[in-house]
């Protein structure tokens, strides 16, 4: 077996063990996952006094598998720790030193897993803002971090954080102007910078520009990071990228003329493995494409729609991730899927909506956000594209419509099972096309076949929307929406008409199973009995990214425990912050990251307008507490 590579193979389930509670997760068959270290963090505990201690259990440990616990070299515990992952330590102070040591059928390993505290509650990253610029109509810009992911770059059971640089003149695409050009970085989580990769003067900054991926895609322990490319591109080791004198830029900002790439980079250096074309161009036939025939093949002629990107990873043969790229949403949606193999990009199979043989009502079907989920069962994922689906062979599966009208485009998107009641997997969404839907404002949908199971009316834009069990007492998650008039519950059934101002983000945050509010800086919890949100964290001192949309860095289960960590950049741009929950629990459950639908949303949270993650089986409260 490959250095960092495990396969979960012939397992019915994984089961995960709580003092109180037994959750079942699906199968993950045969499918890559990542090979993880225990995660170790260590934070003061809410309530002022103590050291809450938390670590990862994999999905590859044992049910049995216990922990010892060890504060400056002591162990805290009599007996192995086989309840939920996490300690608190009323003895520790903000200089305590923990190790965990993982105990198997009675024996303690040697290998001692370890951490220090985070007196402030979240560990600091230096980052290094990069050097700001001006454009050629002499408008200066400087540079804000903006989002991020996750993957081990290096094979050694960690993860690296890869970190976007936004120019602050990004663009809309509605919007012409230059933008300076965007930047990636690598840092460890000691802060040691792998490298900076500039994607130069061809690649316009903006939210639905340049997605991101990073995941181990050819099975070797170490993550790559893909992105699409341009002439101009400087890798992480200095090398150009075709002409690095070209500049395709018009007198509008836009870029849509030049060759377009798709790009592999090696995770621990930024190297460039593979470059590619980009599929689809512009257009079949040119790399200078005129407005005309941009308007004919995209629907506009001066870049908007052309120029709008979704990424994602996907397992389509069950067992390797494969890159998946998409281009259009508003009218013509295609989607490319690629696999990394023996260092080179290989086209494995391309999509296209306006494609003889595709049915038309599969056109204007896309979202600003996609989702990843084995929808059928088969063990094989499909690509969610907004209100239609991609079966694993890039087939057309399924587009919704109501009253045979297709319910269109929409701003935000949930997967997972968000109803326990039912069968499979549910999609939750909302709409922005309600004078040609019909009214309609959201939708929830089978996941599988898109039979839209209720709706939501309206008639302006449906901007945000979230799905997240907030409420114990009704099973699966509740939903709201800019739109609503109310609370509803998985079913459609409104509970309240009190509702969550915080339409963004949410977050496993406290001891319990429900989620909490992520909006901004702040996270919040929802009080179902009054029908208002407590806050429990301000992040002071941080920002939030994407305008309105008011995005962390990253929410993820990237340390710790199966609780998620919020990665905020510091206001002034020199250090991200990595803020980990001070809340015990008493629920015994496997890192989230091996769940095959979180680690898929992990993977695209960056992607355009970022959504929170969702996990395939369900994970929430179904009695009152």
């Amino acid at each position: 077996m490959s250095k960092g590579l495990w396969r979960v193979a012939a397992r019915a389930s994984i089961v995960a063990i709580a003092t109180t509670w037994v959750v079942a997760a699906p199968a993950i068959g045969a499918r890559q996952i990542e090979r993880l270290d225990r995660g170790v963090t260590a934070v003061p505990a809410i309530g002022g006094t103590g050291i809450l201690v938390s670590w990862r259990l994999l999905s590859t440990d044992a049910a049995a598998t216990g922990f010892n616990l060890y504060r400056d070299g002591v162990k805290l515990n009599a007996a192995p720790l086989t309840g939920a992952t996490n300690f608190r330590d009323d003895g520790g102070t903000a200089t305590s030193t923990y190790a965990i040591k993982v105990v198997v059928n009675g024996r303690e390993q040697d290998r001692a897993f370890t951490a220090r505290v985070w007196a402030a509650g979240y560990g600091t990253i230096p980052i290094q803002q990069p050097a700001g610029g001006t454009t050629p109509d002499g408008v200066a810009y400087t540079y804000t971090a903006n989002d991020a992911s996750v993957g081990d770059l290096d094979g050694d059971g960690r993860y690296e954080i890869v970190l976007k640089w936004d120019p602050t003149n990004s663009k809309d695409n509605s919007q012409s102007g230059y933008t300076g050009p965007v930047l990636l970085d690598a840092y460890t989580l000691d802060g040691r910078r792998l490298w900076r990769i500039d994607l130069g003067r061809n690649i316009r900054a903006g939210a639905h520009y340049t997605q991101f991926q990073v995941q181990d895609y050819d099975g070797d322990g170490r993550a790559e990071v893909v992105m699409k490319t341009a002439d101009g591109t400087v890798d992480g080791e200095g090398r150009v990228i075709g002409n690095a004198a070209a500049d395709f830029r018009n007198s509008a900002g836009y870029v849509l003329a030049g060759p377009e790439y798709l790009t592999a980079f090696q995770g621990a250096t930024g190297r460039a493995l593979s470059t590619v074309k980009y599929v689809p161009g512009r257009h079949p036939n040119t790399e200078n494409p005129t407005g005309a025939q941009l308007s004919a093949i995209w629907g506009d002629n001066y870049g908007n729609r052309v120029d709008r990107f979704l990424a994602g990873t996907a397992y389509f043969d069950g067992a390797r991730p494969s890159i998946v790229m998409g281009r259009g949403y508003y009218t013509r949606s295609t989607v490319a899927a690629w696999d990394f193999r023996n260092g080179q990009l290989v086209q494995r199979w391309f999509f296209d909506s306006s494609a003889q043989g595709v049915p038309s009502n599969y056109t204007g079907q896309g979202n600003h956000n996609l989702s990843i989920a084995d929808v059928d069962g088969d063990g094989r994922d499909e690509v969610i594209y907004g209100s239609m689906a991609i079966d694993d062979n890039g087939t057309a599966l399924w587009t919704a419509k109501v009253n045979n009208i297709k319910v269109g485009h929409g701003d935000a998107l949930h997967v997972g099972d968000l109803d326990p009641n039912r069968p499979g997997l549910e999609r939750f969404g909302v709409h922005e096309d309600f004078a040609g839907n019909g009214g309609i404002a959201a939708t929830m949908m089978d996941a599988r076949t898109g039979q839209v199971l209720w709706t939501v009316s309206g008639n302006r834009d449906n901007g945000r929307g979230v799905s997240a069990d907030i409420d114990p007492r009704y099973a699966g998650e509740e939903n709201w929406s800019a739109r609503h008039t109310g609370l509803m519950t998985a079913a459609g059934q409104v509970i309240s008409a009190a509702k969550p101002s915080q339409t963004n983000f949410a977050i496993w945050w406290d001891g319990d199973r429900l989620r909490e509010l992520l909006d901004g800086t702040t996270i919040s919890k929802w009080n179902w009995t009054t029908g208002t949100a407590t806050t429990l964290l301000n992040m002071t001192g941080t920002i939030s990214a994407n305008g309105t949309k008011a995005t962390p860095a990253l929410a993820a289960d990237i340390l710790g425990d199966w609780r998620e960590e919020v990665v905020m950049a510091a206001a002034d741009n020199q250090s991200l912050r990595i803020y980990a929950t001070p809340y015990p629990t008493e629920t015994r459950l496997p890192t989230l990251m091996h769940d095959p639908v979180y680690r898929a949303s992990v993977a695209w949270q960056n992607t355009a307008y970022n959504q929170p993650t969702h996990t395939g089986f369900y994970l929430g409260e179904t009695t009152a507490p």
